[in-house]
């Protein structure tokens, strides 16, 4: 009996590659009642290995006590895990202590440094970067037709981001008007995304490059930018009032975007789409979807947040509390400048762009959320002995994948994110 079954196993997988060989364009197989995908396991991923930078000045206007500053964070969201942070040896502000939390809202997260007394009208300098992996998707398998959706449809958790706001009005009579306009003669949520994206980014765009050139930008509200057009804050206001007096819930999304200029903060938008999720939409660009590998997610805005973001558009645009950042003391800020030449800045770099099989796709998406939960929880512990060796090791195994990542080598990736869970295994409290 075993004889047999081992026989007809062996004519089965004869009959596999006899399939395979004269029929490459079958998706999949069954053999004995068991369905066999081999188009998706040769296929290749794509990884992306993404880099963002920042420089926060920070300015002293009395004397003051040691204090905190948060920063927003890449939170493990969509196709984006982080992998670890570091701060550079310029840095001249005295950081006590400095961990990751999770933010209030999920996924949300927030690195807060504690900075040593600062005498008055002096200046100090926080130099840090963050590392994410990426899983890209390039939308192949985006559908060409989702109809719009019902509300009472929705998933309860996503009707939050229907509500109007002070700077997403969209229950103004001329943005209701322009969001039926935009969907006239299509129930196809796809293509009034399109639709969206693409007013957003080139409506009253003469007049938008004139206020440009002459400074003039004034509020970044979804209401004026639908007179003057506006910059990425505008743009991704006006995006997301349009979506919901059309009824799809949408959300503004804190960024840090592959620009070849250094910036204060990018501002896109995200749709949502029923069986598919949330759909990253570069307005400012007019492109929707957009692949993840463009850009590092920093913070996902909720309605109450909304009214937070930046709308004075004048500089000195910072004010020291922004919807990025926030300092416990007022008596200190940010420093920027117009050119962002010696002021407080942040740009993204793609350190790489790697394509594996999908498992070794996955098996690296999962050991780096791993290493990271470890990491996060023992960053800014009062770790001592070999507790804080075993901590250095691990730190050091990161920075020793991501640099094989560099070199395309997602094999020797997984193995020193590997020996990092080792040694964060080792570490007792």
């Amino acid at each position: 009996m075993k004889y047999k079954f081992k026989k007809v196993s062996a004519i089965s997988v004869i009959n596999i590659f006899l399939i395979l060989a004269i029929s490459p364009t079958i998706n999949c197989i069954k053999v004995n009642n068991f369905e066999i995908s081999y188009k998706e396991s040769l296929e290749e991923k794509e990884l992306d290995l993404l880099r963002g930078e920042y420089y926060l000045y920070i300015d002293a206007v009395e004397n003051v006590s040691s204090f905190n500053i948060r920063y927003s964070f890449p939170p493990e969201y969509g196709y984006q895990v982080p992998i670890i942070m570091e701060i550079f040896n310029d840095t001249t502000a005295e950081i006590l202590n400095y961990n990751i939390e999770n933010d209030t809202n999920d996924p949300n997260k927030l690195v807060n440094f504690t900075i040593g007394p600062m005498e008055k009208n002096t200046r100090v300098l926080i130099h840090f970067n963050y590392w994410v992996l990426v899983k890209n998707n390039n939308f192949s398998d985006f559908p060409k037709y989702v109809k719009i959706p019902k509300v009472n449809k929705l998933p309860p958790e996503t009707t939050k981001w229907l509500s109007s706001t002070k700077v997403v009005q969209k229950n103004r009579i001329l943005i209701r008007l322009k969001a039926r306009e935009l969907k006239i003669l299509t129930n196809n949520l796809l293509k009034l995304a399109s639709r969206i994206a693409k007013f957003c980014r080139w409506h009253r765009y003469m007049f938008y490059l004139v206020q440009y050139k002459l400074g003039l930008y004034r509020s970044q509200d979804a209401f004026t930018t639908l007179f003057r057009n506006g910059e990425c804050p505008g743009r991704s206001h006006l995006g997301c009032a349009l979506f919901r007096a059309n009824k799809i819930p949408a959300r503004v999304v804190l960024a840090n975007r592959n620009y070849s200029f250094w910036y204060e903060m990018h501002y896109t938008t995200e749709y949502y789409c029923p069986d598919y999720g949330w759909i990253l939409t570069e307005v400012h660009k007019g492109i929707t979807p957009y692949e993840p590998k463009n850009e590092i997610i920093l913070r996902i805005c909720f309605p109450e947040d909304e009214n937070d973001t930046q709308t004075d558009f004048i500089f000195p645009k910072m004010k020291g509390i922004e919807r990025w950042f926030w300092i416990n003391n007022q008596n200190v800020k940010a420093y920027y400048e117009k050119e962002f030449i010696n002021g407080s800045k942040t740009r993204m770099f793609n350190e790489a762009e790697v394509f594996t099989d999908s498992n070794s796709s996955e098996e690296a998406y999962a050991v780096t959320k791993e290493v990271f939960h470890q990491f996060q929880h023992y960053l800014g512990m009062n770790l001592t002995n070999e507790n804080m060796e075993h901590f250095q090791n691990a730190t050091s195994y990161q920075f020793e994948a991501i640099n094989e990542l560099k070199i395309s080598n997602v094999l020797q990736y997984i193995s020193f994110m590997n020996n990092a869970i080792d040694e964060y295994s080792e570490i007792v409290i």
